[in-house]
């Protein structure tokens, strides 16, 4: 996903200004973004400074990065009117972006920020940060099967980069992936004849989801 906050969007949703409101701000040259006069509807994150004329609208806050395990059947997404959206687990008292979407039938981990160079960093396919799974398949895995996954296999709409997998039991291997394609490796197993059961994320770069439990989450630093 990448994160985009505009200063418009965030007066009008977070701050409760009106659409003409908040243009009006904007054009007569009334507000201040961390000490700047602003003229257009600049990108903005949420830990910058606002004021409006001389009185202060928001104070300067820090970035927040959370780690959470999205549940299976829980859409990542958090428009509340999908059912069964991440609200559904998470209070989004904040704008969060997040990285690495799972779609509804995965876990795992998910990772959470009003930092949007750090998501973007993670999201970028263009930067190849590494996310690993444990999958859990319909046969037994073959050796044939391992080789073909690690080379790269053809979904259709591509065919996916070389990967690390290794097999972990006779329904259960470890795949890691420096790319996120749609229900990628439902669709690679799927090209070889597997059907997933399960998939948990595990890791996404050097974030590991450790001993969190189904809709459970935890605060960390990147620093």
């Amino acid at each position: 996903m990448s994160f985009r906050l505009n200063i418009k969007y965030y007066l009008v949703h977070q701050l409760g200004f009106t659409n003409k409101e908040a243009i009006k701000a904007i054009e007569n040259r009334k507000l201040k973004v961390n000490g700047a006069v602003i003229t257009e509807n600049i990108e903005f994150n949420e830990t910058w400074e606002i004021y409006l004329d001389e009185q202060l609208l928001k104070p300067n806050a820090p970035f927040t990065y959370i780690a959470l395990y999205k549940p299976r059947g829980i859409e990542t997404t958090n428009n509340p009117a999908i059912e069964n959206n991440l609200t559904t687990v998470f209070n989004f008292n904040k704008h969060l972006g997040y990285a690495g979407r799972l779609d509804k039938e995965s876990e795992g981990l998910l990772i959470l920020s009003n930092d949007g160079k750090y998501i973007q960093s993670l999201s970028s396919p263009l930067k190849d940060k590494e996310k690993e799974y444990i999958v859990t398949v319909n046969k037994p895995i073959t050796d044939v099967f391992i080789e073909q996954m690690a080379q790269g296999v053809d979904i259709m709409i591509c065919k996916t980069k070389p990967c690390i997998i290794e097999k972990l039991s006779e329904y259960e291997f470890k795949i890691i992936l420096t790319e996120g394609k749609n229900r990628q490796i439902r669709r690679m197993c799927k090209a070889l004849g597997y059907l997933v059961s399960s998939l948990i994320r595990v890791r996404i770069d050097t974030i590991e989801l450790g001993s969190l439990k189904s809709g459970e989450f935890r605060e960390f630093s990147i620093h």
